[in-house]
């Protein structure tokens, strides 16, 4: 009944944990994901150029970057990261191609739950969150490729981003490091799952290189500049396709110290009211 229903899903929202159990638009956050996926298939370098005039076309859209007002001109990949740039990053995509994206895409976890230790884990199906392979179109990958217009969880990204952290392997999040006895004997013990390789470690020190600068210099995450650490960090900021477009999500996402992380950390604002 109607008075069963209400309370069942009271208590779902009560005991629910929205990093775990919720989807989300990531934003541009996903894009240390698109240059990890670009720098391994060497469809970009840290000497490839690209052009910003305020927007781009793709097919018949036409998809603005955020600062389409004062155009980023010409940009190389570390400026495009720390400019959070989204007309770079639409033509990253282009030389990635839907298909290495796609593949990319799903070593990074982000069509399976991570299998964290936590009930209530998100599952999301292709076609729902997220595009099937088949129906991807080249809008879909444009707007993919700085984070938009696809959900997924707080922790599956998080779980990619530390894959970056991590050297470029994938490793299964969990919360208990072991159970003990009521003598203090240890009875289980968490063992490390590595899931696979998804990018090189070179990859992935160019990556945090490029974040930390974006941190200690004058780029978008320099809020995160915390003296005597190295932090790497990228902002990000989505729509609520599908919900409420005139909402937004803000994030940040980083690690630290990026030359040998130790933590990972993503934040979320949703709804911002100002």
């Amino acid at each position: 009944n109607e008075k069963a229903a209400a309370r069942s899903n009271a208590l779902y929202r009560q005991w629910s944990n929205k990093a775990v159990s919720f989807t989300y638009h990531p934003g541009s956050t996903f894009k240390i994901i698109t240059a990890a996926m670009a720098l391994e298939e060497n469809v970009v370098n840290l000497n490839s150029t690209f052009v910003c005039n305020g927007s781009i076309r793709v097919g018949v859209e036409n998809i603005h970057c955020w600062r389409s007002y004062n155009p980023h001109n010409t940009q190389n990949l570390a400026l495009a990261m720390q400019n959070s740039c989204n007309p770079a990053f639409i033509q990253i995509g282009q030389r990635l191609g839907i298909e290495r994206f796609y593949d990319y895409f799903e070593a990074f976890g982000l069509t399976d739950a991570t299998g964290i230790d936590l009930p209530g884990e998100s599952t999301p199906k292709a076609g729902i969150s997220y595009w099937r392979r088949e129906n991807m179109t080249g809008v879909d990958l444009a707007v993919a490729s700085f984070g938009q217009n696809f959900k997924i969880s707080m922790i599956q990204h998080l779980t990619a981003i530390s894959a970056v952290a991590n050297g470029g392997k994938l490793v299964q999040p969990y919360v208990v490091e072991s159970m003990t006895d009521s003598n203090g004997n240890i009875v289980w013990q968490h063992e490390v799952n590595e899931l696979r390789q998804v990018v090189s470690s070179s990859v992935c020190r160019e990556v945090a290189r490029i974040l930390e600068e974006g941190v200690s210099g004058d780029g978008g995450s320099k809020n995160a500049y915390v003296a005597g650490y190295k932090v790497a960090a990228k902002t990000g900021t989505s729509e609520k396709i599908g919900d409420d477009e005139t909402l937004r999500i803000g994030s940040y996402a980083g690690f630290a110290p990026s030359d040998d992380p130790e933590i990972a950390i993503i934040l979320i604002v949703d709804e911002p009211s100002c």
